[in-house]
């Protein structure tokens, strides 16, 4: 027995097998962290170009400890499905719209779906950009999310099968919005009837004439196709549409300091190219919209976007206690916002 234990042949596959084992944790350890990313629109969208950059970003920043796989046109979940997918892990990140987080039971991230609620993108982002964005992003801990940015998709336009340019002209209309008891009451303040559907839902919806309009930032109006089935389209630049990048907490929490440190830093910048690209590709949609031929663009005229404006602010009001009126008079004081001078 000993002098089999002694033999060269013996002594060899010993080492290597010992060997083999010594590098088994190396080899593993040097495995990069497998983020999936699931989001529900196209890839040449503000959202998805900003995915794909964070993706990118994430590996060269992590020098490769990081792979990001972003998977979307909700590859693996639709709207209705995402969230749960998120806190239980099936994925670790997702950008959703924010309207998405008060079935969660954050109700007041319903407040960026107040009609009018922003005057611009400098109003905008005094807000998302500061303490009071960090304050709701701060509220989805205790449902076991952290969250790492928003990013813009757009002020939205209303488009249908007629024109929209008085508030008359959205009576009984059936009006595609998403989960929200904010758009039910915008819709249901001018007259129109709300009725919610998910976004992948929407073209047919649209095309069939289940629904007979719906809002949306011009980018996804044109990536979805929706401008070939439907007429009219007028900038009434009368609500926003935005997203909150957020991640599984129990995972980010258990990440290495450094990487998390990296990967904030690829969002800070991707937070930065998801907001340029939104504003430039809302623009050129409109072009590319106009240029089909298909749609005609109707921009009101001041004194029209002020009687639209006069007919939804009512909402904020009615809104509040879903929302809170402290969330809602912190972002008024944020961006200068009277409703009273309507």
């Amino acid at each position: 027995m000993s002098a089999r234990l002694t033999s060269p042949i013996l002594r060899r596959g010993l080492l290597a097998l010992a060997t083999s084992l010594a590098l088994a944790p190396m080899a593993f350890a040097q495995s990069p962290i497998v983020i999936k990313f699931s989001h529900v629109v196209a890839v040449d969208t503000p959202k998805g170009k900003a995915a794909e950059f964070f993706a990118k970003r994430a590996a060269e920043l992590t020098k490769g400890r990081v792979k990001v796989e972003v998977y979307p046109n909700s590859q693996l979940y639709k709207d209705k499905e995402e969230m749960e997918a998120l806190q239980l892990g099936s994925v670790q990140m997702l950008a959703p719209s924010l309207s998405k987080f008060a079935p969660l039971g954050v109700k007041e991230f319903e407040v960026f779906d107040l009609p009018f609620i922003f005057d611009d993108y400098t109003a905008l982002h005094k807000v998302t950009q500061g303490p009071v964005g960090q304050g709701l992003l701060k509220k989805l801990e205790s449902r076991g999310i952290t969250g790492l940015a928003f990013w813009d998709n757009g002020f939205k336009v209303m488009s249908a099968n007629k024109p929209l340019k008085s508030v008359a002209d959205y009576k009984g209309l059936k009006m595609r919005i998403q989960s929200s008891k904010v758009l039910d009451a915008e819709m249901r303040a001018l007259g129109a009837l709300p009725q919610v559907l998910a976004f992948s839902e929407t073209y047919q919806a649209l095309q069939t004439g289940v629904v007979d309009g719906t809002e949306n930032p011009p980018s996804n109006l044109y990536t979805q196709k929706m401008h070939e089935v439907q007429t009219n389209v007028s900038v009434t630049n009368h609500g926003y549409l935005g997203y909150a990048v957020v991640v599984n907490k129990k995972f980010w929490d258990g990440l290495p300091a450094d990487i998390r440190t990296a990967l904030n830093k690829a969002m800070v910048e991707s937070t930065k190219v998801a907001n340029d690209v939104a504003f430039q590709d809302n623009k050129d949609a409109l072009d590319k919209v106009k240029a089909s031929g298909k749609t005609a663009i109707y921009t009101p005229s001041m004194a029209e976007r002020f009687l639209l404006k006069k007919a939804l602010v009512p909402v904020h009001k009615q809104m509040a206690s879903r929302i809170g009126d402290e969330t809602l008079q912190a972002i008024y004081k944020e961006t200068n916002f009277d409703p009273s001078k309507l």
